[in-house]
């Protein structure tokens, strides 16, 4: 196993393990198998198929965690006649992109992508039968089914103001394509950020081990977009959490000319 992926090991085993305790093949299936949909599908179905029970779940942590980290960089509309476009990638069925929503103060547009059909339909549900009352009456919340590795079919270039990755790029690296399918993820979150934007991705990996290869392909992700300059990358402390310290690595492009932010 690289180093790359060991840490998420045990990671993944401590998470899957408090939420499926009864579910030992489904956790082992979920470690193996984490870029699956039909992985995720059994997951949600088992875990929270029943809507009237529905609960949230949250990978690594919740909302508030991280709340600080997120609200200042959605204190500016770059443009004033539209709202800021969020989507949060891999949401699952947190309830990270419905507090976006419910506590940003300007206009927003919150789009929660999952691969998982099933989570989609609970989180629709859950939504409709407890309407989030949103702090600018403007804003609006989505929930759609994305593949997050065919994200430039959904999202054009410079449309998107944040991205937030709660331990989606952590998942694809324990596939058995991990490496590659995360670098395509990256580039194209590059790509559809304005200048302005930021990917924010939370995990629970080392920056001895995510600034690496989190450098190298954000500076091929600036290429990609035409870029003279490389994405700038930066990594923060979110804390420590039962035992584990967690990071938010944020990735933001540079401006090009040939796009419209």
């Amino acid at each position: 196993m690289s180093a790359l992926t060991k840490s998420l090991t045990s990671s993944c085993r401590r998470i899957l393990a408090a939420s499926a305790r009864p579910h030992s093949s489904l956790t082992t299936e979920l470690i193996e198998n984490m870029d699956k949909k039909a992985t995720w599908d059994r997951f949600y179905t088992e875990t929270n198929g029943d809507a009237s029970a529905f609960k949230n779940f949250e990978w690594f942590f919740g909302f508030a965690s991280v709340r600080d980290l997120i609200l200042p960089l959605l204190r500016t509309a770059p443009r004033p006649d539209a709202p800021l476009r969020v989507l949060d990638l891999g949401c699952g069925t947190s309830a990270l992109g419905p507090s976006i929503y419910a506590h940003c103060p300007l206009p927003v547009l919150v789009t929660c992508a999952d691969i998982s059909p099933v989570a989609v339909r609970l989180m629709r549900e859950h939504a409709g039968a407890r309407p989030v009352r949103p702090l600018n009456p403007s804003s609006q919340l989505e929930f759609v089914e994305l593949d997050c590795t065919r994200l430039d079919g959904r999202c054009g270039p410079a449309s998107l103001d944040l991205i937030v990755d709660k331990g989606t790029t952590d998942a694809l690296l324990r596939s058995p394509e991990g490496r590659g399918k995360a670098d395509l993820l990256l580039r194209q979150c590059v790509k559809a950020l304005r200048g302005s934007g930021s990917l924010l991705q939370f995990s629970d990996e080392d920056p001895d081990v995510r600034l690496p290869w989190l450098e190298g392909a954000a500076a091929a992700a600036a290429r990609d977009r035409g870029a003279a300059a490389g994405a700038r990358v930066g990594v923060q402390e979110v804390g420590e959490l039962r035992g584990v310290c967690y990071y938010c690595y944020q990735v933001t492009p540079p401006p090009t000319d040939d796009h419209n932010e």
